[in-house]
């Protein structure tokens, strides 16, 4: 059952199936619409109070919750997002999310996701990890290397999770892998923090190439970048690595605007700065990398960057989910964006996917609109590397960066095919000038990997 006072997950639902409907898919093969009402159900929900205390001895109460959504592939695998607006619709979304988007990996890797509303911003490190032990004081008893093995998100990056694994080994008295995003001296796989960031320019990499009969590249493309974390930072570095000029970053504060381009250097200036949860407005009035005259960037508080960045080949919508509305598509598209790819779960609203979708499928010529990839595509790099993360761990063996960084694009460009040949195999679409929808072929691609895998397990039949 899907409940209408979830939003977040109702939208989630509704655009697989959507997609799912608009292709061949139960005209070729109705015995799928079985598993729809099967796989849209999580297996387990656990939901749990946290109770810490902060440094004046006052008492705080947090919710915590773990959606175990589907394990048909292998353990649950999903990150823990830590932040005020986490709540059951918002982790279900991301948990359904999750299972089409490991899928899609290849990897044997289940789906779901976790977390709670506790806010680390503004707390000392004796908060958070009285916070993370006592969070894990009653998630441990429910994950483990063969059930569920949680992840970073929002809010949970390297501090918390060696706070978060610390405790589990001191209850369950083992070492396990049962966290990713580990420490690199104590199990933790090379590129994770880069390998969103770095596995969406992997996949764009393939659409350029795609759409251009490989005469194009990121050589000399303007791309607007929104978000300013991980996945933005590295999607920033990679893009300019490949000779990009990346445009634009944000926060939930504002938007940081160069059109000479945001170099290098100031991204590490950020990186450096976001440690301490410093906004993109104090980092470019305090940092020297934004001081002088050629380095400024323009400040625009409370904007998302889509309708400031003028003319651009590329958007990369890399912060929260929705940050794509209907009219920013629009404009995007006036702005002569060629591709957008979601670094960010469902980056954009229906109504943007739509207005996407509707550009492509009128394209007189292949090439001559909007491409859209989902994020359940093109940011499955992150998960990516949790699942070589677990295979080195399972292994005792630790892989060099250059090994990692090669098995991550190998994924990216096998995801990218998926979803393009399934996309050509099951579209109903008349117009052979177009290119073929992305989020189609990633929709269908991991659904029936999922409902396949579910079958044979006798879930549905």
């Amino acid at each position: 059952m899907v409940h209408p006072h979830e939003p977040e997950f109702l939208q989630a639902h509704n655009e697989l199936l959507s997609t799912l409907n608009d292709s061949s898919l139960f005209e070729k093969h109705p015995e799928y619409k079985k598993v729809i009402p099967v796989v849209s159900i999580p297996e387990r929900i656990i939901q749990f109070r946290v109770t810490w205390e902060d440094d004046n001895g006052e008492l705080h109460v947090n919710n915590g919750y773990r959606v175990q959504f589907n394990s048909a592939l292998g353990p649950y695998k999903g990150g823990l997002r830590l932040h005020p607006s986490v709540n059951l619709s918002i982790l279900k979304f991301l948990g359904f999310e999750q299972i089409f988007k490991n899928a899609l990996t290849g990897l044997p890797m289940g789906g779901g996701k976790g977390g709670s509303d506790f806010n680390p911003k503004g707390r000392s490190d004796n908060e958070i990890r009285r916070f993370c032990v006592a969070f894990m004081r009653q998630l441990s008893r429910y994950i483990g290397q063969f059930t569920d093995v949680p992840a970073g998100d929002i809010g949970t990056g390297g501090r918390e999770i060696g706070y978060m694994f610390g405790a589990y080994k001191q209850m369950q008295n083992q070492w396990e892998g049962v966290l990713t995003g580990k420490g690199l001296s104590w199990g933790g796989s090379l590129i994770r923090p880069e390998a969103t960031g770095y596995g969406v320019i992997y996949y764009v990499e393939k659409m350029i190439e795609k759409a251009t009969n490989g005469k194009e590249s990121f050589q000399g493309k303007r791309v607007a970048i929104s978000g300013s974390g991980n996945v933005a930072q590295y999607a920033a570095l990679k893009a300019i690595e490949l000779g990009a000029t990346v445009i634009s970053l944000s926060d939930s504060q504002g938007t940081i605007i160069n059109q000479r381009g945001i170099s290098a250097e100031q991204i590490y200036a950020i990186q450096e700065a976001k440690v301490q949860f410093k906004s993109l407005k104090d980092i470019i009035q305090s940092y020297e990398a934004f001081t002088t005259q050629s380095t400024k960037c323009e400040y625009l508080p409370g904007e998302r960057p889509w309708v400031h960045v003028g003319a651009i080949d590329i958007a990369l919508p890399c912060a929260t989910q929705n940050e794509v509305s209907g009219d920013e598509a629009k404009a995007l598209v006036a702005a002569g964006c060629k591709y957008l790819a979601e670094g960010s779960n469902m980056g954009s609203t229906q109504e943007a996917i739509d207005i996407f979708e509707a550009e492509r499928k009128s394209a007189s010529s292949i090439g001559s609109a909007i491409w859209y990839a989902p994020g359940k595509a093109a940011n499955c790099g992150g998960v990516a590397v949790s699942g070589l993360e677990m295979a080195q761990n399972s292994q005792r063996e630790s892989w060099t960066r250059e090994e990692v960084d090669q098995k991550l694009k190998d994924i990216m460009v096998n995801c990218f095919d998926n979803c393009y040949k399934t996309s050509l195999e099951y579209s109903t679409e008349k117009n052979t000038g177009a290119l073929p929808s992305l989020v189609m072929g990633a929709n269908i691609a991991g659904f029936v990997k999922v409902a396949d895998a579910m079958k044979d397990q006798g879930d549905w039949w």
